[in-house]
């Protein structure tokens, strides 16, 4: 059921250069009226975004009336069920139709929206886009990318997997690079991204078979893959300015991150501490103010908020489940710059290009010609 305070019509893919977000409001840890204002928060910077937001209608009715700046820029589509976070992806995939985060997949796969927004259960949304959208060719496992900050001078880092599958054999490690590659290319402007495969160190005799294995292949594949293979790359560069993708199996990519998380809020709580032990120490920060602000954007993680599910037959950004406005704006920008960018069609060119090449098998030692492809 479609209803709300825009024109029905809102729900088709625009053709005057707006974009048209599915958000599932129903998803967060912090309930629908911070969704909301995160949508609000888009809306103020951006005027080219329109709306779908799937939950139930009363609610999201009366949440969006409030504000009528961005009534007009909404469609609510009624959906009373909910995804909670303690509910298994097995059970969600056989009784979650009537609920936000399958009506939220659904309009991105019925052509109404370009990009699906979920702070919802991770498991479940990956089952849910992978049963409603499927995989696209050639792709064994989907993988999610999230940005991390880094010396770059863009600011961030992309790594990948950070969840999807716990396994990843050395064909996967590949498609990760190749779809690394391409997202580093979309979402962080790079025309020519380094990849690295994270080991537990940079000496090529360290790590497991599927490891070295990858390694052989995702050097072979940089030339036509448009990017620089930089090597093993281990803990200690996830941060730095060495690489500009970092591939790894989901497994480690969801310990890494969820060690990263926990060491800058750490450090921050470290921080607020030492300058509030004493009236010097409290005065000290004072003085600081400037720089410690500063500090507190560029670890911020709301500021990177959002997982993309890459090898879809279509894009869906996964925001954290704690996000508030400020990181479900996040998460927002990061849907509208790929949605912008023509990042899955410049994907899905990408790996149906790498499944010509691993069929064609060259024969060693050739040097395949230049395609020119941009993805």
């Amino acid at each position: 059921m479609t209803s709300g305070f825009a024109e029905a019509d809102r729900s088709r893919p625009a053709h005057d250069g707006t974009v048209v977000i599915s958000v599932d409001a129903m998803g967060g840890d912090r309930g629908p009226a911070a969704i909301v204002a995160g949508i609000e928060q888009s809306c103020d910077k951006n005027p080219e975004i329109r709306f779908i937001v799937h939950g139930p209608e009363p609610e999201l009715r009366r949440l969006i009336g409030r504000r009528r700046e961005i009534a007009d820029r909404c469609v609510i589509r009624h959906a009373p069920g909910v995804v909670s976070m303690t509910d298994k992806p097995s059970q969600v995939i056989r009784s979650a139709q009537d609920t936000s985060m399958w009506s939220a997949v659904e309009s991105v796969r019925n052509g109404e929206a370009t990009v699906a927004v979920s702070c919802g259960n991770t498991g479940a949304l990956m089952a849910l886009s992978m049963l409603r959208l499927r995989k696209l060719p050639g792709v064994a496992r989907p993988a999610i990318a999230i940005l991390w900050p880094s010396r770059n001078p863009t600011g961030f880092n992309v790594m990948l997997d950070v969840g999807a599958d716990i396994k990843a054999d050395a064909t996967d490690l590949l498609q990760y690079a190749l779809m690394g590659a391409s997202y580093a290319r979309n979402g962080l402007g790079l025309d020519r991204p380094r990849v690295g495969l994270l080991n537990v160190g940079t000496e090529e005799h360290k790590g497991r078979a599927e490891l070295k294995e990858a390694q052989e292949l995702v050097a072979a594949a940089a030339p036509r893959g448009q990017f620089d293979y930089v090597g093993f790359v281990e803990g200690s560069d996830l941060m730095s300015d060495r690489v500009d993708v970092i591939v790894t199996d989901g497994f480690t990519g969801n310990i890494a991150l969820k060690a990263g998380e926990g060491t800058a809020k750490l450090v921050g709580d470290f921080l607020k501490e030492a300058f509030a032990n004493s009236i010097m120490s409290k005065f000290a920060a004072l003085l600081a103010m400037t720089s410690l602000k500063r500090l507190q954007k560029r670890i911020d993680p709301r500021r990177v908020n959002g997982g993309v599910f890459l090898g879809l037959n279509g894009t869906v950004v996964k925001s954290h489940g704690s996000a508030d406005a400020t990181g479900l704006s996040a998460a927002i920008k990061l849907a509208f710059q790929l949605a912008k960018s023509g990042f899955h069609e410049r994907l899905a060119a990408r790996v149906a290009q790498a499944a010509e090449q691993a069929a064609a098998a060259p024969a060693p030692g050739a040097t395949p010609a230049a395609t020119g492809d941009s993805a």
